[in-house]
Order: C-alpha cells, then structure tokens, then sequence
C-alpha cells in the first residue's frame, strides 16, 4: 500500500483504518461493519502485498458523521 495522503487525516475524526485479514471476504465485512457506523470511503477490492500473508484493505473514515439507522 502507498503512503496515506495527509488530506485524510488532515482534521480531527478523520481516520485512515488498513485492514489486514486472511482473505477478501474477511477483509470486506470489516469495511462493512464500520460503514454501518461511520460514514466511510469504501473499496471493492483487497490488495496482495508479494511476501506478505493474507490480503489487505484501506477504508477512510470520517467518524464526526455517525450514520443513523
């Protein structure tokens, strides 16, 4: 993964979370799981670091919206 670009964490309550999981189901229903609390940039896709186990995942939050059910 590239490094985070400052504009994401540039203000309080924004969060960059890089999920790290065995594979892409995993990884996925995590990013789900926290975009069903906090507004979220999502993805729909894993990444495979070379040397590395499992898969990975960057989701960008930004938890000063808090979603309502």
């Amino acid at each position: 993964m590239g490094p985070i670009n400052e504009a994401h964490v540039e203000q309080p309550g924004l969060a960059v979370v890089e999920i790290a999981a065995h594979d892409d189901q995993t990884a996925l229903a995590v990013q789900e799981l926290l975009a069903t609390r906090w507004a979220t940039a999502t993805t729909d896709r894993t990444t495979r670091d070379l040397g590395q186990p499992g898969v990975r995942l960057r989701c960008y939050l930004d938890v000063r919206q808090e979603l309502t059910p």
